[in-house]
């Protein structure tokens, strides 16, 4: 395990414990060179979980693409990170809940959405934007009005 801090790659394990979640094991190390602790989470290597694109094709599902572009549709936004890190842990949940361990993309972008609409509308116009690949602006615009209608129920 690499050190964040300073890239010495000996550490030791302070502490080992099944994290909240249950599949996770949560360790705190602590770096043998300059002496900071950070804390890893391990995961259990399984059959990954995929997801199929538009286009048919099957591709893992990455955890960090989605927080990735979550991240982006929040920046500058008032939205707190654990709440971002829920909905990402909500979209692998479907995907892993999949008898198949499969699932289409357009049903794991239809519920990252549906969580970000709720969270923040401006980041989730942002997501929408690039997630449902506007051609024009009047496509833009009539999200926004469906967003307006919903606001104003």
């Amino acid at each position: 395990m690499k050190c964040p801090f300073c890239g010495h790659v000996e550490d030791r394990v302070v502490d080992s414990r099944e994290a909240k979640v249950g599949d996770t094991i949560r360790r705190r190390r602590e770096c043998a060179k300059c002496g900071r602790r950070f804390t890893t989470y391990e995961r259990i290597d399984e059959i990954p979980y995929m997801v199929i694109k538009k286009d048919g094709r099957r591709e893992k599902f990455d955890r960090q693409k989605v927080l990735a572009g979550l991240l982006k549709a929040c920046e500058k936004r008032p939205v707190p990170n654990p709440k971002l890190e829920q909905i990402v842990n909500e979209a692998e949940a479907l995907v892993a809940e999949s008898p198949e361990r499969e699932r289409p993309a357009a049903e794991v972008g239809a519920l990252v959405m549906s969580r970000l609409r709720k969270l923040d509308k401006v980041a989730y116009v942002r997501f929408a934007s690039v997630y449902l690949d506007f051609k024009d602006v009047r496509e833009f615009m009539d999200e926004l009005k469906d967003l307006l209608k919903a606001k104003g129920r």
